[in-house]
């Protein structure tokens, strides 16, 4: 990856709330091309762009929004990703599928910008080491206390199988996998994303007589 140098910690205050909100996303992406997503934080961002961390959350409210906002990725694909996890695991593999797909398939507006960044991620390392770690980062969060002492592993496992499925069917053009309905696929590889993602119930089933 192509290092970014760190800009210099700026003193004083900003004459207005766009320039403070343009220094922070200068910072957070000279910031995050230089240490990678899992190791930046707001307080560094902050930091560097010469604001207070209580301007960085008024502005973008998280780390995952601020990076969104780095690479453009759209709200509603990060409202996709955010709330997949919030109802029981008995089918996390099926929603999972379904978001995932429907993040980089649905409405132009959303899908288009995430399109582009897969595209770009494929030729450019800098943006392949984001975008993986951001959507490995989705996954781990998502499926804390249920992977166990691998659960990064298998949220990176998860990550491969999901951004497989989607080059094939919007930049390579596999053509069974281009004619495919979205439901046909996520009937398909939901199970697998289910025994990757939380194994405790695949471990559970397997034992019942």
């Amino acid at each position: 990856m192509n290092l970014t140098a760190a800009p210099a910690v700026r003193r004083g205050r900003r004459p207005g709330l766009n320039s403070t909100r343009n220094a922070v996303l200068e910072a957070a992406r000279a910031r995050f091309a230089r240490d990678g997503f899992a190791a930046t934080t707001i307080r560094v961002i902050a930091t560097d762009a010469g604001v207070d961390v209580s301007q960085v959350m008024q502005f973008f409210g998280s780390k995952d929004e601020l990076f969104a906002a780095v690479v453009a990725i759209p709200d509603a694909a990060l409202q996709h990703f955010s709330t997949v996890f919030e109802s029981p695991d008995e089918k996390l593999g099926e929603r999972v599928v379904r978001a995932f797909l429907q993040a980089w398939e649905g409405a132009p507006e959303e899908s288009e910008r995430l399109m582009a960044m897969l595209r770009g991620a494929i030729v450019n390392e800098q943006a392949r080491g984001l975008l993986g770690q951001f959507i490995q980062s989705r996954l781990v969060a998502g499926t804390s206390g249920r992977g166990g002492p691998d659960a990064r592993l298998r949220a990176g496992l998860a990550a491969s199988l999901l951004v497989g499925v989607v080059t094939g069917r919007r930049i390579v053009g596999v053509p069974d996998l281009v004619q495919a309905d979205l439901e046909s696929i996520v009937a398909i590889v939901a199970p697998a994303i289910q025994s990757v993602l939380a194994p405790h119930l695949t471990e559970s089933s397997d034992k019942t007589p």
